[in-house]
């Protein structure tokens, strides 16, 4: 059955304990050690100046130390829990820092910077047509065919002669297969 309040979720005999990040934080300046205090003292602390502490402590101050460490509110050097260094920088974060943002709109940026295309630029057109020669004096490269003159009158000394019969197809062509005869002898 819900209770008469409803909200009120916390029991009675916890609402006379500070919260435990502040339990923690007045533990490390009661003990006051240059070296930092470890988890045993800092709850050892606690458990003699705090009364009626719930059955799971030791749960909720691991959680705790946990949780203000990755805040930053506490460092851990050497196994040892300790307030921040003021002059200290903060800790940057894991990887790479946001870009820094300006105080221009998104309209004026568009308009004032000029839209580069993607991607390598195109060569230009003079160093196509004109290519480097080599160390050698020839240029790179395989030479370009010689331009085919179709004059039916003049022989083709190199050409071979026509094939005659139906064209062939792409590819390999099929095995011959023996015929049953040949197989038979």
């Amino acid at each position: 059955m819900a209770s008469p309040e409803g909200s009120d979720v916390s029991s009675p005999l916890q609402s006379n304990l500070p919260q435990y990040p502040e339990m923690i934080l007045a533990a490390i300046d009661a003990l006051n050690d240059p070296n930092g205090s470890n988890k045993t003292a800092i709850s050892n602390y606690i458990e003699s100046t705090y009364s009626d502490l719930p059955a799971t402590h030791s749960t909720l101050l691991s959680h705790h130390l946990n949780r203000m460490k990755l805040s930053g509110e506490l460092v851990m050097p050497k196994n040892n829990y300790m307030r921040p260094d003021p002059n200290t920088p903060p800790k940057r974060g894991r990887g790479r820092p946001p870009k820094p943002k300006s105080d221009k709109p998104e309209a004026e940026k568009l308009a004032n910077s000029s839209p580069r295309p993607r991607g390598r630029p195109p060569k230009s057109k003079d160093s196509v047509s004109k290519p480097k020669p080599s160390p050698s004096g020839r240029p790179r490269g395989r030479p370009p065919k010689k331009a085919k003159i179709d004059d039916p009158s003049s022989p083709k000394p190199d050409a071979p002669p026509a094939p005659t019969g139906p064209p062939r197809g792409r590819g390999r062509p099929p095995k011959v297969k023996p015929s049953v005869a040949a197989v038979g002898a």
